[in-house]
């Protein structure tokens, strides 16, 4: 089995993958929009705490994780089944992810977009919430921001990797 995501590499990429999972999840919600500068920004983290952070050969292999839920991606979006911005988004979320980690990441990510969905569906039923975000275009379409749940699960991920508790 490979090996599981290092809690020093998960802390070392904690504080820059964060700001822009924020920034990721706030653009869905408001714009209906994954902006590219953010998935060329975290495709740089990786590539640049990348090497300091994982042994090389790991960092190497990332790379082969991101190819192919960049593929698995492109033809999703062909099929309308997913987003540009939500294939592009999670393809640069994928090296971050330890091969190890992938049986456990994806009840993770189960769990966090039906956390996701919940409260943003919810919240937007709460007048003082909905008047405060009242430009949101993701209370006007019938689609989910899934930026919001690929944000959550990489960052809720990289919180429990950090931990050195299982994903």
């Amino acid at each position: 089995m490979s090996a599981a995501l290092a809690p020093g590499a998960a802390l070392a990429f904690l504080p820059f993958v964060l700001p822009l999972a924020v920034w990721v999840a706030w653009s869905d919600m408001k714009f209906m929009r994954i902006p590219n500068p953010s998935v060329v920004a975290l495709t740089l983290v990786y590539a640049l705490v990348g090497p300091l952070a994982l042994p090389l050969d790991l960092w190497a292999w990332g790379w082969l994780n991101l190819a192919v839920v960049l593929a698995a991606g492109f033809v999703l979006n062909l099929a309308g089944a997913v987003g540009a911005g939500d294939a592009k988004f999670a393809a640069a979320m994928a090296p971050f992810v330890a091969t190890g980690d992938l049986r456990l990441v994806l009840p993770l990510f189960a769990a966090v977009l039906l956390g996701a969905f919940a409260a943003h569906r919810g919240l937007g039923r709460v007048p003082a919430f909905r008047a405060a975000a009242a430009d949101w275009a993701s209370w006007q379409r019938h689609d989910f921001p899934m930026g919001l749940a690929l944000a959550g699960t990489l960052v809720f991920y990289l919180v429990l990797a950090a931990t050195g508790r299982p994903v």
